[in-house]
């Protein structure tokens, strides 16, 4: 063959290299003469022709120092951008905000934390619609961004992954596993003289020993479980810790599955259905997860035009019982269920049990069932038989014949509110009320002594609107049970409580009472019955008597007028609907 044949061919299959998909959205701003401009500032960062002619994959990450739920996720990003690459995609890695929950907890800043839902959800949604991306690998540490980034999956409707950041391992406190909730609790017991302040020191210097986020089943580590359970991030993906170096092989894996998403065109809109939505909310009721994964699951459902309602979580729950005892209704981790196998332990209990839809489509292209055996023939996924573990029990032998979540109804909620179940699930409780305008005051008659048994907190105008940003208190749910009153007093708002919250404490009330809510209409005195086993909430005035109080009541003024906290209070729609802020989003 000649040197002028052989340099022909070298030419041939250079262009077949560089040759791009005219199907992929990113060669709107990579292909022909006329984005030259645009080339060129793509070369000022590095990128060759062999970038430009591959699918165009955004690394969606939230790093910052501002909480140790993220302060690593710059290193997970950097596995995921390497996996990209190698897999011959274009990765493009771009940044995106955080709010520490912990942090902002009991300060009027927790209201920016489902406020920074949207944003996040807002910014990556722009930043893949404006730079014309292929596909997403779409990244979370702390709390609202892992709903964030899987309502920008959903809104894009790119082939995404989605990857979680790992979970923070415990501390160890005199001889014993801690955590952030046993801080949190512990504030409580020394305003009630059962702890010293140096002990509250000494275990503020050891609950959180490095990066990630906290590590009982609270809302990161419940959104990370949901987000497998859902099909959008391969099963498996939510257990190793973020120090653990399967954390980066996780990584790793989501890279390459997005450049595979992307070349066989399988999008959310491939993978979300209402089947795949009820297999995470029985996964959320089995491993006691969060009550704010209630609020985020409607949201994703909205997002994706599925149709969900707040009901169906406690229909759902009513069949399928709790198997994982775990923070904070028990003693464990997540890392501990990492070490037995992690979720898919879960998922294959409750498949083999048929409380799970096994036909629906998951990222890796292969149902959930088909994805559970390929993680036993891989040798990834331990027989049952051969799992020892305490916290963990059978379908047939649960925990709790119910799941862990209970929506409760009743002239106090006629749109619902949510409770998670950690304790006694028969509970009854009633008694007057102590009305509250605000977090701020209730946590002061709370610390200063003033709960007795039989006491119902009630702490409104603290919803989507009214907050704004439905802020969560934990601070408030950990001083009671602090006080040895998580389960003889009942605590309840038109807010949020924490993934870490335990005892009787019922959120998301619906309508809330800035928009006009029954919750508006309490007054001290007014006694409100809570019966978990009937499922309602009730407060002893008759329909006639709070329509007149409502009627009477002055409107109302928001808190905020200008800046974001107005715009998106402005915004927020129903917690019974997922508190979304999206016009284009299912809301009813």
């Amino acid at each position: 063959m000649t040197e002028q044949n052989l340099r022909y061919m070298s030419q041939q299959e250079e262009r077949q290299r560089t040759e791009k998909d005219p199907d992929l959205r990113s060669s709107e701003v990579t292909e022909g003469y006329e984005r030259a401009p645009h080339r060129a500032m793509f070369r000022a960062m590095g990128y060759d022709d062999e970038d430009l002619a591959a699918p165009m994959v955004g690394v969606a990450n939230p790093a910052a120092d501002i909480t140790p739920c993220n302060v690593h996720l710059d290193d997970v990003a950097d596995s995921a951008y390497d996996a990209i690459d190698a897999a011959d995609g274009m990765p493009i890695e771009f940044g995106t905000i955080t709010i520490s929950d912990a942090i902002s907890m009991g300060t009027e800043g927790m209201k920016a934390s489902l406020t920074s839902r949207e944003v996040i959800a807002d910014s990556v949604e722009l930043v893949a619609f404006g730079e014309r991306m292929d596909g997403i690998v779409a990244l979370g540490g702390c709390d609202k961004n892992m709903p964030g980034m899987m309502m920008a999956m959903i809104r894009t409707d790119l082939p995404s992954v989605f990857l979680y950041g790992g979970s923070i391992m415990p501390g160890e406190h005199d001889g014993r596993e801690i955590t952030i909730q046993n801080v949190f609790e512990g504030v409580g017991s020394v305003a009630q003289g059962e702890m010293s302040e140096d002990e509250l020191e000494e275990m503020e210097h050891n609950a959180c020993p490095g990066a990630g986020s906290c590590g009982g089943m609270f809302t990161a580590n419940t959104m990370a479980s949901a987000a497998e359970a859902l099909g959008l991030a391969p099963l498996g993906a939510a257990g190793p810790p973020a120090e653990h170096e399967d954390r980066y092989e996780v990584a790793e894996r989501a890279g390459e599955l997005a450049v595979d998403a992307i070349e066989n065109d399988r999008k959310p809109s491939d993978i979300l259905t209402k089947e795949s939505f009820e297999n995470a909310i029985a996964l959320q009721v089995a491993i006691g997860g969060s009550t704010n994964a209630v609020l985020h699951l409607l949201a994703l459902a909205a997002e994706a035009g599925v149709d969900l309602s707040i009901e169906e979580f406690d229909e759902i729950s009513q069949r399928t019982p709790k198997i994982a005892d775990l923070q904070p209704g028990g003693t464990r981790v997540m890392n501990d269920l990492f070490e037995v196998g992690g979720v898919p332990v879960v998922l294959r209990r409750l498949l083999d049990a048929g409380l799970l839809h096994g036909d629906q489509l998951t990222i890796t292209g292969r149902t959930l069932a088909e994805e559970l055996e390929h993680l036993e023939e891989q040798g990834e996924l331990p027989d049952d038989d051969e799992i020892d573990a305490d916290f963990l029990y059978t379908v047939d032998e649960p925990k709790n014949e119910e799941g862990a979540i209970r929506i409760l109804t009743g002239n106090l909620a006629p749109g619902g509110s949510v409770l998670k179940v950690t304790g006694d699930d028969d509970l009854h409780h009633e008694g007057p009320v102590r009305v509250f305008e605000g977090e701020e005051k209730a946590m002061k008659y709370v610390q200063e002594g003033n709960v007795e048994s039989g006491d119902v907190i009630v702490i409104r105008n603290e919803g989507p609107q009214g907050g704004p940003g439905m802020r969560e208190m934990l601070g408030v749910t950990a001083a009671v049970a602090g006080q040895d009153h998580a389960e003889d007093v009942a605590l309840i708002t038109d807010g949020r409580f924490s993934g870490a919250t335990r005892g009787f404490s019922i959120g998301h009330v619906a309508p809330e009472a800035f928009t006009g809510g029954p919750i508006g209409a309490l007054e001290d005195g007014d006694v409100v019955t809570v019966d978990i086993a009937d499922r309602t909430l009730e407060v002893d005035l008759s329909d006639e008597e709070i329509e007149r109080r409502l009627e009477e009541r002055e409107e109302p003024d928001p808190n905020y007028t200008t800046g974001v906290m107005a715009k998106y209070g402005q915004t927020f729609g129903s917690a019974e609907n997922g508190a979304v802020t999206n016009p284009g989003a299912k809301q009813d």
